[in-house]
């Protein structure tokens, strides 16, 4: 589409770059932006040219560059060597929970043409609640590191981002830099089941549930509530606990890919199949 109201187009190269002036919108993939109309906004900054290393691999765990192509983050999971993989160190063999990110990546709606484009910083901000980079970040307690147009940075978890189906905890013109996974959670084990309406159609729920070294369990609820669900335990719940936990969270809503109530009911469903599947890797 055309976006016939851009005046500007500027490449950012320092931090300096990074503050907006009014109209300006950061610029990545631009698979949003260039989908409809974008009436107030006059010019476009491009994060690309700031030369941020796609993945990052430290005794920490993984940094994910804001700008990384959603297909680069799955071709390297998955152990691949492609163009866009063969400078970029291996996985450490540990990092189980990489599996995850391939199949996060199938629950987005889009073909791979838009995996090579789209950035998983993109797909972060966006917001939505079915955004597929958001349930890999949430499932593996990833923390956004954002960069403010003063100087400033600060960190929070990418489940606290979302204030709502497309809106964000993110301040005018505040940048997210990366999305960090830490080390001991990419060593877990992990486990995604996912739901949606039509075959190819926009998740209706997305429930991921991981078991850490010291056995305790994270089980998120995205796409199904308007901003992300995170429950803990100190170890693998019950059923029926678990069950009771997935049907009284907030924040389930209708739209046309489903009604509220069947997102709670598919969600609840899903979860007690986590568990299930987290209890045959534990065996």
């Amino acid at each position: 589409m055309d976006v016939t109201t851009i005046s500007s187009f500027r490449a950012a190269r320092t931090r300096a770059d990074l503050a907006l002036a009014p109209g300006e919108v950061p610029i990545a993939g631009g698979t949003w932006l260039m989908s409809e109309p974008q009436p107030r906004t006059t010019g476009f900054v491009d994060l690309t040219t700031m030369g941020w290393p796609d993945l990052e691999v430290g005794p920490e765990g993984l940094r994910i560059g804001a700008t990384c192509p959603i297909a680069t983050l799955v071709e390297w999971a998955q152990g691949r060597q492609t163009r866009r993989t063969t400078s970029l160190a291996t996985p450490p063999s540990d990092w189980a929970a990489l599996a995850l990110a391939p199949r996060a990546a199938d629950a987005l709606l889009a073909s791979f043409k838009i995996w090579t484009t789209a950035t998983v910083g993109g797909n972060v901000c966006r917001t939505y609640a079915a955004a597929a980079m958001i349930s890999f970040a949430v499932a593996l307690d990833g923390v956004a590191h954002c960069w403010a147009a003063d100087g400033s940075e600060r960190r929070l978890p990418v489940a606290d981002l979302p204030t709502g189906d497309t809106t964000n905890a993110l301040a005018p013109g505040e940048i997210l830099r990366a999305v960090e996974i830490p080390a001991a959670a990419l060593r877990s084990r992990a486990t995604l089941r996912r739901i949606a309406l039509a075959e190819l159609g926009r998740s209706g729920s997305v429930v991921t549930g991981r078991v850490d070294a010291d056995g305790a369990v994270v089980v998120g609820v995205t796409a199904a509530t308007s901003r992300p669900v995170v429950l803990r335990y100190p170890g693998v719940p019950t059923a029926a606990e678990l069950r009771a936990d997935v049907e009284a969270a907030e924040g389930y809503y209708s739209d046309p890919m489903g009604p509220a109530d069947w997102r709670r009911a598919v969600s609840a469903t899903l979860a007690l199949r986590v568990r299930h599947d987290l209890l045959q890797e534990t065996a």
